[in-house]
């Protein structure tokens, strides 16, 4: 990610860890590059899940004395708005500057369309089995959400297993036409010495 692209970077977050994926993203949108990405729920933490767990609620007693509904601290539940939030704490996002970064990034729970046929990238720096020590503990985004209030785990799960159908069918249609091209190749550089044999004759 070396130059900016015009178009969106589409990132799939399965399998990232959140602070190393996050920083990345940072840097990117205050560069300047539009990033997307998608099955945020799927994006790793390293540590138990029951460690991940008591940190939340920790979070979750933090309040503004005088108005919570309106001053905030919000505690956001689902797992896009999680990812989105630790984005934020690496943008100096008060300022024009932080303000414009975090309009270059979307984020979405599953793989709506149009992302679903859109190429998508994976962040190497940010990869659990690449940056985390085999056998250490670490937990799903999607369950830590939906352990503190995420509703919507059932519904992303069965929209998910409809586009895994679908994209089955797609690749399995998309082969066989790759293979019928290639045969019909081979047809046809078979039969170039009979082709050179009517060229003699003027065909």
């Amino acid at each position: 990610m070396a130059t900016i692209s015009s178009t969106p970077i589409v990132i799939d977050g399965k399998g990232h860890l959140l602070g190393r994926l996050a920083s990345i993203i940072a840097k990117q949108i205050l560069t300047g590059q539009k990033i997307v990405v998608v099955r945020c729920e799927l994006v790793n933490a390293s540590g138990s899940f029951f460690r991940a767990k008591l940190r939340y609620h920790e979070f979750l007693n933090k309040r503004h004395l005088v108005n919570p509904k309106k001053s905030g601290p919000f505690h956001h539940r689902a797992p896009s708005r999680i990812l989105y939030r630790t984005i934020r704490g690496m943008v100096p996002h008060k300022t024009a500057r932080g303000a414009a970064a975090l309009e270059r990034l979307k984020l979405f729970e599953g793989m709506p369309p149009p992302f679903d046929k859109k190429k998508k990238m994976v962040v190497p720096q940010a990869l659990r089995v690449l940056r985390l020590k085999p056998g250490r503990k670490f937990c799903t985004i999607k369950r830590l959400s939906h352990e503190v209030g995420w509703s919507y785990r059932d519904v992303v799960d069965r929209l998910e297993e409809k586009r895994k159908v679908k994209t089955a069918a797609f690749y399995e249609r998309k082969t066989a036409g790759i293979k019928a091209k290639a045969e019909i190749l081979k047809s046809a550089t078979a039969a170039v010495p009979i082709s050179e044999k009517l060229a003699v004759y003027g065909f």
